[in-house]
C-alpha cells in the first residue's frame, strides 16, 4: 500500500496492520501482527501475537487466543506506544517490530497474509514473497 493510502486509511479512522510471521516453536506455533489505529484523535501502535491455531478455513486471526494466555492485554495485543499524527505511529511500528513501510495493508487484509503463510506451508524463514521475517524480539 502506497504512504499515501496508509496515511489516508489512518486519518479516516480505519486501522492498518502488517503480518511479521511466525513465532514460538514448531510444538507451540504462533503468529505476529502489528497495527496501528487511530483513537480519540491520537494513533495507537499494537504488536499481536497469537497461536497460529488456523487453517485454510480459519483465518480470522483476531478470533485466534493469545500466544501468552496468562497476559490479559495480550488479548486486545500489546501496546507499543502512541503517537499524535499518523506518520509518526508508522515510525513507531517500524522501529519497535520491524515492519517495512511498503508491506501494510488495510485492516483485515492481513489474514489473506496470513492465508498466504498457510497455504505456503507456514515459511519459517522467509515470508511467501521471499522477504526475511522481522526478528520482532530485537525490537518489542
Amino acid at each position: 500500500m502506497a504512504e499515501s493510502f496508509i496515511l489516508g486509511a489512518l486519518r479516516r479512522g480505519r486501522s492498518v496492520e502488517q503480518f511479521l510471521g511466525p513465532c514460538g516453536s514448531a510444538e507451540r506455533p504462533g503468529v505476529r501482527y502489528v497495527e496501528v489505529r487511530a483513537v480519540n484523535g491520537r494513533f495507537e501502535v499494537y504488536l499481536h501475537a497469537v497461536e497460529d491455531v488456523g487453517s485454510e478455513g480459519f483465518l480470522d486471526l483476531g478470533e485466534f487466543p493469545p500466544f501468552d494466555p496468562d497476559d490479559e492485554a495480550g488479548e486486545f495485543g500489546r501496546l507499543l506506544g502512541m503517537a499524535e499524527d499518523p506518520l509518526a505511529a508508522l515510525v513507531v511500528a517500524e522501529e519497535r517490530t520491524g515492519a517495512v513501510r511498503r508491506w501494510w495493508v488495510n485492516e483485515n487484509v492481513v489474514q489473506d497474509e496470513y492465508g498466504d503463510f498457510v497455504r505456503a506451508g507456514r515459511p519459517s524463514g522467509v515470508s511467501v514473497d521471499g522477504r526475511p521475517w522481522p526478528d520482532v524480539r530485537d525490537f518489542a
